[in-house]
């Protein structure tokens, strides 16, 4: 019998009755994710008995309208609404000013009260689903109210949920930290990035280290390169205000990509525990070689998205959308060299891309073996022999394939790429948990494996930062940003440049 079949894969209930208080109950957030993540657990059993779950926002709204709406962005979601109902009744709403101290004061009685009659010990969770430039202020008088106190005034424990962008560089990003930790201890903080929950990016470290015959391949003897993408088939959407500052190479390069690039390239932890993982992360990020920013060209290619054509259709450029600025130099596209300097990986290039409006909707991890040193077959066949290939699928199919060469049907001697497929849900009649799904339980539960840790941010910021200023003020920056047809795979000069680093790590 499997762990499985034998029901140790189930999915693990929270025990402590908890209260969620999301501040940002009225923005795209809560009625996108959030909501539709915690309605879904709710089906799959996997809330706590009891639980609350309290909207705040400055709106003024009672618990029915707040009720109302949520239901109406659930039932978009797509969910089978036969058991809302139930689920309705622990929802609550109460406005906040986000900067004002006594409205924090009097959410505070407010949340006392809602634990005395719903049997919620004080056990909280506040996510804070607010702009960037809220989440200092909402953390400070959090703590002011006493919200942020664990096992006094009536408080179980408390945990704070803080979403991305964790600062727009490295000295702001300090700035909030030391803001948040004045009222929350690192064992409370939950820096999300949903990214991290996506089941095959946790079975990135199933594969590498529950399987013996990955692992000793696993360094710079055996592996040519590594291709990390992240490719979106959207443009900027309605998230032009917040893009065109930041642009492709804080918006996913500072947390998203390098995660994957740490799961990649990690030591085996000790144990699978939250803080031995997280070392293992820092790790990395401490060997990542600087990258050479006064040689931009040579190591870096950046794309913005022009006009064209998406399957017959006319779609603007990222200059025409509404809210970005007509001249903005904000790159949309990013494929970058990345080198880790530690005896595992020396010289073996890690290849980063993340774009917008490029050919399909995927984020994958490509392993690239070294060919055969020595053909057999070169007389037959030639000197090339495709390398194997392992691939970890991500988005939006979740799965594992390995490339290899056999021989193909026939009396002639002729070679065949042929391919192995691991379908993540494959034989699983589970409960499959999205993203939102299981960060949302890992908080409860108390778990901080799949969430950032505060020294793995400020090392982030620390190699992304110099980078990023350079891209942004180098003279050259006109001719750096490269327009690219959207549908394509980015700009042409990405695979040259590519092919071109390539040959001088051979």
């Amino acid at each position: 019998m499997t762990q499985a079949e034998g029901g140790a894969c189930l999915l693990d209930r929270p025990t402590d009755p908890c209260t969620i208080v999301i501040l940002g109950a009225s923005g795209d957030l809560t009625t996108r994710k959030l909501l539709p993540a915690l309605y879904s657990l709710h089906l799959k059993g996997g809330l706590p008995d009891p639980f609350r779950i309290v909207g705040c926002s400055r709106t003024p709204m009672t618990d029915e309208q707040f009720r109302g709406r949520m239901e109406a962005a659930v039932g978009e979601a797509g969910h089978d609404m036969t058991a809302w109902g139930p689920f309705r009744e622990n929802l609550h709403y109460r406005a906040v000013v986000y900067d004002s101290p006594g409205s924090y004061r009097d959410l505070a009685a407010w949340l006392r009260e809602v634990d005395s009659a719903s049997g919620t010990p004080g056990n909280r969770i506040f996510y804070l689903a607010l702009p960037m430039f809220l989440y200092g202020t909402a953390a400070r008088l959090l703590g002011d109210a006493g919200l942020a106190a664990e096992n006094s005034g009536g408080n179980g424990w408390t945990r704070i949920v803080v979403e991305k962008p964790y600062g727009s560089d490295r000295r702001s990003a300090a700035e909030l930290d030391s803001v948040i930790h004045g009222a929350f201890q690192e064992k409370q903080i939950f820096r999300i990035d949903h990214y991290l929950a996506k089941e095959t990016v946790q079975n990135i470290l199933m594969l590498r280290f529950a399987n013996a015959i990955f692992e000793p391949l696993w360094n710079r003897n055996f592996i040519e390169h590594v291709d990390i993408i992240a490719s979106e088939t959207l443009g900027v959407e309605k998230r032009a205000g917040y893009y065109d500052r930041a642009g492709v190479l804080r918006d996913m390069f500072q947390n998203h990509m390098l995660q994957l690039l740490a799961l990649t390239a990690m030591e085996p932890p000790n144990r699978f525990e939250s803080d031995s993982v997280h070392d293992e992360k820092v790790k990395v990020f401490k060997s990542l070689r600087p990258f050479p920013v006064k040689n931009l060209f040579e190591n870096i290619v950046l794309g913005q998205y022009g006009p064209g054509t998406v399957d017959g259709e006319p779609v603007r450029g990222y200059r025409q959308e509404e809210g970005v600025d007509t001249a903005s130099m904000t790159p949309t596209y990013a494929m970058m060299q990345v080198f880790i300097d530690n005896w595992r990986w020396q010289g073996v290039p890690f290849f980063i891309t993340s774009g917008k409006r490029l050919g399909a909707k995927l984020t994958e991890i490509a392993i690239r073996f070294k060919e055969v040193p020595v053909s057999m077959f070169r007389e037959t066949l030639g000197d090339h022999i495709s390398a194997n290939v392992l691939t970890m699928g991500i988005q939006p199919m979740e799965h594992i394939t390995l490339t290899f060469q056999a021989k193909s049907p026939g009396a002639k001697l002729c070679l065949r790429t042929v391919r192995m497929d691991f379908d993540f849900m494959q034989g699983f009649s589970g409960p499959a948990l999205a993203a939102y799904e299981k960060a949302l339980l890992d908080c409860m539960n108390g778990d901080q494996m799949l969430f950032w840790r505060s020294d793995g941010i400020d090392l982030a910021w620390a190699f992304m930062e110099p980078i990023i200023r350079e891209c942004e003020t180098c003279k050259d920056r006109q001719s750096l940003l490269r327009t690219y047809e959207p549908g394509s795979w980015g700009p042409p000069a990405a695979v040259q440049l590519k092919d071109l680093m390539l040959q001088q790590c051979r």
